[in-house]
């Protein structure tokens, strides 16, 4: 391999990629209960701003958040048994597939409230100021999440306190199924920066490596106790706002989504760059397979596990564990 940093920039998007179609699929099948939001078509922009923090550093996901923690490194076989519901899950069963956690390479929690995600990883860059660790926060939120109150009053405070966090829009242009055209005043999230006299900066979220040198620049802003910066990547999801829970559409067109899924999918527009710097198809390949397997895996694992017996519901969400009497 040419470039390490390429190559797995590469085999992490795919891991998502392939993830997130099992999961559908899964759906589909009656194997997971509820309903998910995919994050395909959003690879580049996740795993480039993942790939520009260390292991030790705070990650905040939103309700579209399976892809964040494998852009951070997270295995797979424990997320899969969470969206199944499984005891071997990375919250025994408990989250489900909007509420991801992951300590173990800083993955604070997932939130289904839209927004929820904003002020955790504002109080885990103070955390980290005031413990003096070197750690930066960055804390993932949609356009339709920059409208909310707790966005602007995280933002505030943070540039005020010059907390070491990044805010990072992943900008998909629609909340549910409501265009961001009709309901931001101005099209561009990160000129919001401006009022808070911190950095604002807009990046091609289907570019990997134009997001990670823009999350590299705001990490290093961050630590050398600068202070916050916002990020706003454009990106596009490819799957409606909800596998498993159909939402009237009729908000986009067909040649938006063909045009996005053809000229714009980040995988594609990825493994045609590694193929200019130098990679062969056999390289590729290799990668491709190795996600493959990784996803087989993951989805075996996930259903030959167990369920969390019924009388430890309560374990692990209260302090003194409730008796349940059957």
């Amino acid at each position: 391999m040419i470039n390490d940093i390429d190559s797995e920039a590469y085999l992490r998007m795919l891991r998502i990629r392939g993830f997130e179609e099992a999961v559908t699929r899964l759906i589909t099948e009656g194997e997971v209960a509820g309903a998910a939001h995919s994050s395909v078509g959003q690879e580049a922009a996740i795993v480039g701003a993942c790939m520009a923090l260390r292991n030790d550093d705070y990650m905040s996901g939103t309700h579209r958040s399976h892809g964040h923690p494998i852009g951070k490194g997270a295995h797979l076989n424990a997320l899969m048994a969470e969206i199944l519901g499984k005891v071997t899950g990375v919250c025994k069963g408990r989250g489900g597939s909007m509420h991801l956690t992951d300590k173990s390479i800083g993955s604070i929690g997932e939130s289904a409230i839209v927004g929820g995600g904003i002020p955790l990883a504002t109080g885990a860059a103070l955390s980290a100021q005031v413990r003096k660790t070197d750690q930066v926060a960055l804390t993932f939120f949609g356009d339709g999440a920059s409208n909310e109150g707790v966005f602007h009053e995280s933002i505030n405070m943070a540039a005020i306190w010059k907390l070491p966090v990044i805010f990072f829009c992943e900008n998909n242009h629609y909340a549910a199924v409501t265009p961001a055209r009709d309901t931001h005043g101005q099209p561009d999230i990160a000129r919001r920066a401006d009022g808070y006299g911190i950095p604002g900066v807009i990046v091609d979220g289907q570019d990997f490596d134009a997001v990670f040198k823009a999350t590299q620049d705001a990490v290093a802003r961050a630590r050398a106790g600068e202070g916050p910066s916002l990020i706003e990547a454009k990106t596009y999801r490819f799957d409606e706002h909800c596998v498993g829970l159909f939402i009237k559409g009729g908000y986009r067109t067909q040649e938006e989504m063909d045009y996005y899924m053809t000229e714009r999918d980040p995988v594609k527009l990825m493994r045609a760059t590694l193929l200019a710097r130098g990679y062969s198809d056999g390289d590729l390949s290799a990668i491709e397979t190795r996600a493959i397997a990784e996803v087989d895996e993951a989805v075996t694992f996930a259903k030959s596990s167990p369920y969390p017996e019924p009388e430890e519901a309560f374990e692990l969400v209260h302090a003194d564990p409730i008796a349940i009497r059957r």
